[in-house]
């Protein structure tokens, strides 16, 4: 260990944390795996460059003299390509397999020249495991993948090659230095009870979200996933764009218009597990639990039932940093927003375990350095590559230097979610009275982040809009909003309480609780009730499983005050800059229940109390009076 000491340039992280020093080695050991894949790499495959192509290698591609096809699977010994095009017989298009488990065939043009698959002909490989048993798959890196649900919920593979594939008219905008992210999901984004279109999202949300000035949007639920109701975190298809919603060159269209606009988009990447499926996912592919993923029982997530990459394996790499770089290079996205962190960056997974903080909790045995060390390339490949990307980690666990360069050491995220803003507002909502709200506290949890490691604030995302949950405005205002939300009907205390504490709880955590803002779609007009997907539970219901704009949109209901304000802080934020300035508390009056803050040049003053209004109220500041 002595002599990865002297290399490994672990004491930046030491000299911005001291309470990082005791855990030295671990910081070291991890840094030293890191550096030992990045070698392998460039020393078998020429480096992230070479490496990171997988989904131009792999899959369906179009070349000279007709259409290859080449697939990992080791642990087969016969291997067939079939479709439509050969009327599904295994003896047509055999493939041969090299030393690495890797199949391969051509499809020969036809005598006149034209390729031998027609574009959306529907193909999947046939393979024969050693016990003799065949099994059939959809092929692992496909770009476009189907379901007919009235026939059958297991999805097709069809053979993308569009005659006329969309051309971006717009290059990517710079990083925002202030992420203003507007969090959305395309199937939900109409009024109508069904799902919505890429197309219907650039044409009718791509101008509100503008308006309201928000820089960044962030989708989730586009890599292919069977079960809508997953809300698009049990994925099928890596590389396939969910068809639910439209072609691929829709979603293209939707990226670059968003370009066009000046605002950058992020992608909801799942890289943490995979959907179960067998049929037309990746689980079980060349009839082995251990080919992606872990052998069983490791290789599966107790809670989730879904599977666990093993990301020391030097193919399951290639995979997942390609998965990145296609849907950048393919499709324009800005970066990613990385989901499930905490259960990657543990063996428990953080099932069952509690982190308060104490830096032991977080360096020990119980590290997955593998995927530490994973998502460390991950980061360290897409800043060489493509300088201009963003990534952020769900995580919820806390864990140190998740924020910090990879030449440091660290893991290189740029910024973290601030998860437990969200938990704090709706556990004072569900259980404390108004009266009972400690201000020294609110202060604590929106301030307490790690120096030098940015954080995403938010007050509600996703999570908190599901059902069994509630939006923060519903939780305000309940059932009062049905009665009492129209400019005609009086002003009751609940909706006027609840209009105020709406617009000062995402002000205060935009302002005190981090470096960059996250929104829901819907929740910035104050969206009522929750979000549910149709599922046999509700009756196949869509009723939940929509965002109702037509409330902002009605000028006589109050909903459009809540949007207003809410476009005007980013207008705020945009002429200030605060989320690149340092804070300063100033005052936290429990009695008064005020608070004070200096951010940006701006002086803040929260009054939070329910009875009392204050005139003349005197602040220190650190300005000098006149």
């Amino acid at each position: 260990m002595a002599a990865q000491e002297a290399i490994i340039p672990v004491d930046a992280l030491i000299q911005s944390d001291g309470y990082l020093s005791p855990h030295r080695e671990h910081l070291n050991y991890r840094y030293y795996l890191y550096k030992e894949w990045v070698k392998k790499i460039q020393t078998t495959e020429n480096g992230y460059d070479e490496f990171t192509r997988g989904y131009e290698k792999f899959g369906m591609h179009v070349v000279e003299g007709g259409i290859r096809y080449r697939e990992w699977a080791p642990g087969v010994v016969e291997a067939s390509f079939i479709g439509d095009f050969n009327n599904w017989d295994t003896t047509k298009n055999p493939m041969t397999k090299n030393e690495y488990g890797v199949w391969e065939v051509v499809v020969p043009n036809l005598p006149n020249g034209k390729l031998a698959i027609e574009h959306l002909s529907k193909v999947k490989i046939s393979m024969k495991t050693p016990s003799g048993e065949r099994i059939d798959r959809l092929p692992a890196w496909s770009k476009y993948v189907t379901q007919e649900l009235e026939k059958s919920p297991v999805y097709d593979a069809r053979f993308y090659n569009p005659p006329n594939p969309y051309k971006p008219k717009h290059k990517s905008p710079k990083i925002p230095k202030s992420l203003r992210i507007y969090e959305a999901h395309v199937g939900i984004s109409s009024p109508e009870g069904k799902v919505s279109t890429y197309k219907y999202f650039t044409q009718n949300i791509l101008p509100r979200i503008k308006y309201l000035n928000y820089n960044t949007i962030q989708l989730m639920a586009v890599m292919e996933h069977p079960y809508y109701a997953s809300f698009g975190y049990q994925v099928t298809s890596f590389f396939a764009p969910s068809s639910r919603y439209g072609t691929p060159e829709d979603l293209k269209e939707l990226i670059d218009t968003a370009h066009g606009m000046g605002m950058i988009v992020l992608l909801d990447v799942v890289h943490s597990h995979a959907a179960n499926n067998v049929l037309d996912g990746i689980n079980m592919f060349d009839g082995t639990d251990h080919q992606y993923f872990h052998g069983l029982p490791k290789g599966r997530h107790e809670l989730w039932d879904s599977r666990l990459f093993n990301y020391g394996h030097h193919e399951v790499l290639r995979f997942l940093l390609s998965n990145l770089r296609y849907w950048i290079n393919d499709y324009g996205f800005d970066g990613f927003r990385f989901d499930g962190v905490t259960s990657m960056l543990y063996h428990h997974h953080g099932i069952g375990t509690g982190f308060t903080g104490n830096y032991d909790e977080y360096f020990t045995g119980a590290a997955d350095l593998e995927a530490c060390v994973y998502l460390m390339m991950a980061n360290d490949f897409m800043k060489k590559l493509y300088p201009n990307i963003v990534t952020i980690a769900e995580d919820v666990s806390g864990m140190p230097t998740m924020g910090r360069p990879v030449a440091e050491g660290g893991i290189g995220f740029d910024y973290r979610l601030a998860m437990a803003l969200p938990d704090m507002w709706i556990k004072l909502l569900k259980e404390k009275q108004d009266d009972d709200w400690d201000m020294s506290n609110i202060c604590f949890t929106l301030t307490n982040r790690r120096w030098r490691e940015p954080v995403i604030a938010y007050a509600e995302s996703h999570d908190q809009a599901l059902v069994g949950d509630k939006t923060l405005a519903f939780w305000l205002m309940d059932k009062e909003m049905y009665d009492y939300m129209s400019d005609l009907t009086p002003l009751t205390p609940i909706i006027d309480r609840g209009l105020a504490l709406h617009k000062m709880i995402r002000l205060l955590t935009y302002g005190l609780g981090g470096e960059g803002w996250l929104n829901f779609t819907g929740n910035e007009f104050g969206h009522p009730e929750w979000l549910d997907f149709p599922r046999a539970g509700n009756g196949n219901s869509f009723h939940y499983a929509r965002r109702q704009f037509n409330l902002v949109d009605d000028n006589l209901l109050r909903y459009k005050y809540l949007n207003d304000f809410d476009a005007a802080m980013h207008r705020l934020e945009e002429q200030y800059g605060w989320l690149q300035t340092d804070q300063y508390v100033s005052l936290k009056n429990q009695g008064d229940k005020v608070i004070v803050f200096e951010r940006g040049n701006l002086l803040f003053i929260f009054n939070f109390h329910a009875t009392k209004s204050f005139e003349s109220y005197r602040v220190g500041t650190n300005w000098p009076g006149k």
